[in-house]
């Protein structure tokens, strides 16, 4: 028989000073609570027991209930687990070796790593060690986070864009791509089976980047107009911009052209265009293309006008800026760049422009011009595929300027217009109704 216990307020509830058994307290208002500790396998650290009985009778059935949640928490404990890492320290020490190895170059790259482990990676998997995450622990993560429905506010419920899931197909596939390389890589590394082998992608189909309303690309037809007011609004940018759509060039690949130096990019005397260099972010410049491959682009006369008007321009506004701030003119015509940055209260210019530079000015021309569908400044790689199409310029050639490493990606950054749809339609029904053949 039970004596009378002393009472303790402790874990926010009224117990007995001392435990009736190890692990298990009678409360004043009945029934017992339960504690106790063991190690989680997958963590390899201590993890608790903490609850109220209040309809258990005996103690001994409260020592059992408490035995068997830690015996859950202990199911399946590996032999040897501190012998593999936590997946935080595995994924750290894969991050630094791709960096190393020059498998991850760009400072986008490097962002994208970052917030992907950062933000979704380690606060689901970090305290885990990577021989213990199953397919399950990725499926059940996969369901809660990468395919959750956005949360919306009370004024957000009626807003039609805001409406599906937290992120896009393609979003979420980022963030597993980068699961499964360091998966795969502690897989191999320490000899268990990977649990990403069987994980699927997350479903594309519904989901549209570009729409008929929104194709994120200029109509052939639209492009004069459209380049005619970017060069009365937007003069600095107007070189950029006319290079972007003759070219196709990525922006990142025009940011960081150099228009003189001993490892100038632009050959005035031969015409020549080199593009070998890559820009993300900040002052840093990835010395090599997106793709790897360099390239030469024989420009034509008219582009070479344009840019030679463009670099007119940056020397007779630094000859003005000169006379108002001479130490802001020295930082401007030290630069090698084609394309330098303007000087503004926070620096002294000169270095890379901001991959959003272009962004208000291509929304405030659209607007202007009445196009009628948004565009941003990515449009400029889609538009030179229609026009090279219109122009009728061949595959290879579009490929070789534009800098696509493959047939497949050059069809995604194509919009295909009507008139070509009708032009190609008319030619089949002349086949099939037999004019062709009564016209010859």
């Amino acid at each position: 028989m039970a004596i009378n216990p002393t009472w303790v307020l402790r874990w926010n509830d009224c117990i007995g000073a001392k435990p009736e058994l190890p692990g298990v307290w009678r409360r004043r208002d009945g029934g017992f609570r339960i504690r106790g500790r063991t190690v989680e396998p997958k963590s390899g650290r201590l993890r608790g027991v903490n609850r109220a009985l209040p309809d258990c009778k005996r103690a001994r059935e409260a020592a059992a209930a408490l035995e068997a949640e830690l015996e859950r928490i202990r199911a399946n404990a590996p032999a040897t687990v501190t012998a593999r890492p936590r997946f935080d320290d595995w994924a750290n020490t894969v991050f630094e070796r791709k960096v190393a190895s020059g498998a991850i170059a760009s400072a986008r790259g490097r962002d994208k790593w970052e917030w992907c482990l950062r933000v979704h990676l380690f606060p689901a998997f970090g305290a885990y060690f990577v021989d213990r995450i199953t397919r399950e622990d990725i499926e059940r993560w996969k369901a809660h986070e990468l395919l959750a429905e956005r949360t919306k506010t009370k004024d957000e419920k009626r807003d039609r864009k805001l409406a599906g899931r937290r992120y896009s197909p393609q979003t979420a596939n980022t963030i597993l791509g980068v699961l499964r390389q360091v998966m795969a890589e502690a897989a191999e590394t320490f000899n268990f089976h990977d649990p990403c082998s069987k994980v699927e992608n997350v479903n594309r189909r519904g989901h549209r980047t570009y729409t008929y309303e929104e194709p994120n690309a200029i109509k052939p037809a639209d492009v004069p107009r459209f380049l005619d007011e970017f060069r009365v609004r937007y003069a600095d940018h107007y070189a950029f911009v006319f290079l972007g759509f003759t070219t196709g060039l990525r922006p990142s690949s025009l940011r960081p052209l150099r228009r003189r130096g001993p490892q100038a990019d632009v050959k005035w005397d031969e015409g020549k265009l080199l593009v070998r260099r890559s820009h993300t972010r900040g002052a840093e410049v990835m010395d090599c293309t997106k793709t790897g491959a360099d390239q030469v682009l024989d420009l034509d006369q008219r582009q070479l006008e344009v840019l030679r008007w463009h670099c007119d321009r940056l020397d007779k506004e630094n000859e003005k800026r000169a006379r108002r701030s001479p130490d802001l003119a020295v930082a401007m015509g030290a630069s090698e760049l084609l394309f330098p940055a303007a000087p503004t209260k926070w620096n002294r210019g000169g270095g890379f422009r901001s991959p959003s530079c272009l962004d208000r000015a291509f929304d405030d021309v659209a607007t202007i011009v009445k196009l009628g569908y948004s565009v941003s400044p990515r449009c400029m790689r889609r538009t030179f595929q229609d026009l090279a199409r219109a122009a009728s310029v061949g595959d290879v050639v579009t490929r070789a300027i534009s800098g696509h490493a493959t047939p497949e990606m050059q069809r995604h950054y194509s919009t295909v217009a009507g008139n070509e749809q009708r032009a190609a339609l008319a030619k089949v029904i002349d086949i099939a109704t037999g004019l062709e053949r009564r016209a010859a």
